[in-house]
């Protein structure tokens, strides 16, 4: 099995490091192929020119590779914090330029004069990584749970990916090694699960 796991967090050494390094040894101890993307530490460009719109157009070598890589895997892991109730906006430029029209999901008629999307993504499942100081029952009853809707829904149901697990750890700000130790055996028994 072959993965890309996709890590969004401006400080080396935080929780978010920790989590998608503890994917990253479940899958290779597994034995699978891990394709591992730091977005800060690559320095990953989140602006989509307008250039890069048409679907023939020609494309960042960087940009290709990931997006050749994407459309291979056979899952794929996302690690974040939340920042306003959305991923950080190095991931949302990710998605933008990575999850391609025409090599991500595309827009087929759906009989009633509209369109409708159609994944292409061979990944059949997407595991979510997330972290908050708001306590996730506040952001659930106050807010609705905007991540849960974005990831499952929005990005991985656009791209034709139905098994999706999300995980949160909040309030990160106020806990303790023991707490994260336990997130961690969390984060391990969720990757373990997936990456038989």
């Amino acid at each position: 099995m072959t993965i890309s796991i996709i890590l969004a967090h401006p400080t080396p050494g935080s929780f978010n490091h920790a989590i998608a390094e503890t994917v990253r040894a479940v899958a290779t101890n597994r034995g699978h192929t891990v394709h591992w993307h730091d977005l800060y530490a690559e320095g990953f460009d989140p602006v989509l020119p307008s250039s890069e719109l048409p679907k023939d157009a020609p494309l960042d070598a960087r940009i290709a590779e990931q997006i050749d890589e994407i459309v291979t895997i056979d899952g794929i892991a996302i690690v974040h914090p939340n920042y306003w109730s959305r991923p950080p906006a190095i991931l949302c430029g990710w998605v933008d330029r990575v999850l391609r029209a025409g090599r991500a999901y595309q827009f087929v008629p759906d009989g009633k004069g509209g369109g409708k999307a159609q994944g292409l993504l061979k990944a059949r499942w997407g595991m979510v990584f997330n972290t908050a100081n708001t306590p996730q029952e506040i952001e659930e009853k106050v807010l609705g749970d905007p991540l849960e809707v974005h990831w499952r829904k929005v990005v991985f149901g656009l791209c034709g990916i139905t098994d999706v697990v999300r995980c949160v750890f909040s309030p990160v700000i106020v806990s303790t090694d023991d707490q994260r130790r336990a997130w961690l055996d969390e984060v391990r028994a969720v990757a373990e699960k997936h990456l038989p």
